[in-house]
């Protein structure tokens, strides 16, 4: 079976230097907040060029803390898409405030931009764009009306880290940026961790203090905050594989070209690129269309080939979030993208002959019925 993301690859070419890593953290006894999570951050910041970096506990967390620190709470509507991990409205919700979904462009499945400002209301706080599959979002139309009406623009970009638009990183265009290291993501650790990322002082320093119960100095809490804090030894992992995520993000998008110039399957709608940045899209997920959907995924694993569904249900239609009252047909967008939709092998270590297998494999499917 060829995989949707093959993680021992990876492992295998860095097993030396992740091991010396992890061995390095173990034998200083420095565990939590120790220097491999200060030196992380530094590097984040010369790498996002951005002023703040703050590790935290994962992407979901880094959101919430991200809410908090600007001063979302109780009453307050942050609008967002419904196309995008539940993490992003669980955030929302935990903070006390209410999701406002926007549909969905049908190119970039980012938020569509033109729809936002029909949805800004007196109690609206925040604009949460989500950078999905690692493509940024229409980051001058969004900021524009964030401006216009005095919101604050947080980046959900768990799924771009690396990404660019018009010369900024992703995470480094709004207020505030989230990243996620979930394994699976392009830079991804061990286990879980996330970053915060921001220029504002006041922002960075509420997050500090949030992360770790709300204290600036141990045992002083001044804030009811969280525990919450990126891992020594994650910290160690990552800062290992930050020296090569540009070459992957390079590859993936090599990898991502093949595919396009490849495929040619009648009815299958492969990614669109709307940022015109060399690194606008850094595929972190290579995710296609088709009528006929569950049929090719049957059919491919049937070959050997691992694929997954990226996302079968739209968030508002989730029954955690039905007490928002949304219901089906309010954004007809993003619920006909999760019925066709379906992601392939993407990972930088896929070979030459994996990636033309895939391709003739999906190209053979119209006449295998």
């Amino acid at each position: 079976m060829i995989s949707l993301i093959d993680l021992k690859r990876q492992y295998t070419m860095l097993s030396n230097e992740i091991r010396e890593a992890i061995t390095e953290v173990l034998q200083s006894g420095q565990y939590i907040l120790g220097s491999k999570v200060a030196e992380f951050e530094k590097r984040c910041s010369e790498y996002l060029n951005v002023k703040h970096c703050i590790g935290v506990g994962n992407g979901t967390d880094a959101l919430v803390i991200a809410l908090e620190s600007v001063g979302v709470g109780n009453g307050d509507e942050v609008i967002t898409t419904p196309f995008t991990f539940f993490a992003t409205a669980e955030a929302i919700v935990r903070v006390g405030a209410k999701p406002v979904f926007v549909d969905i462009d049908p190119l970039s499945y980012n938020i569509n931009p033109e729809e936002i400002e029909k949805k800004v209301t007196p109690k609206t706080k925040a604009i949460i764009p989500v950078h999905i599959f690692g493509q940024v979002c229409d980051m001058d139309k969004i900021l524009e009306i964030a401006k216009k009406y005095n919101l604050c623009v947080i980046e959900d970009a768990c799924q771009a880290f690396g990404a660019e638009y018009n010369g900024k990183k992703a995470g480094t265009i709004g207020d505030v940026g989230c990243f996620s290291f979930f394994p699976t993501k392009n830079l991804g650790g061990f286990g879980d961790g996330g970053l915060i990322v921001t220029n504002d002082d006041e922002v960075a320093e509420k997050a500090r203090m949030l992360r770790q119960h709300g204290s600036k100095k141990k045992y002083y809490n001044e804030l009811i905050g969280f525990n919450s804090r990126l891992d020594e030894i994650q910290a160690a992992i990552l800062l290992v594989k930050l020296k090569y995520i540009d070459d992957w993000n390079k590859r993936r998008s090599e990898i991502a070209q093949r595919y396009n110039q490849g495929l040619k399957l009648d009815g299958l709608i492969t990614p669109a690129k709307t940022n015109n940045c060399e690194r606008g899209h850094i595929y972190h997920l290579y995710v296609l269309q088709h009528e006929r959907r569950d049929e090719l995924i049957k059919y491919l694993s049937q070959k050997g080939i691992a694929t997954g569904i990226y996302y079968p249900v739209p968030l508002h239609l989730t029954k955690a979030l039905q007490f928002l009252g949304y219901k089906e047909g309010d954004f007809k967008v993003a619920e006909e993208v999760c019925r066709k939709s379906f992601a392939i092998p993407m990972f930088p270590e896929l070979t030459e002959e994996e990636i033309e297998f895939i391709i003739s494999s999906i190209n053979e499917f119209g006449g295998s019925i």
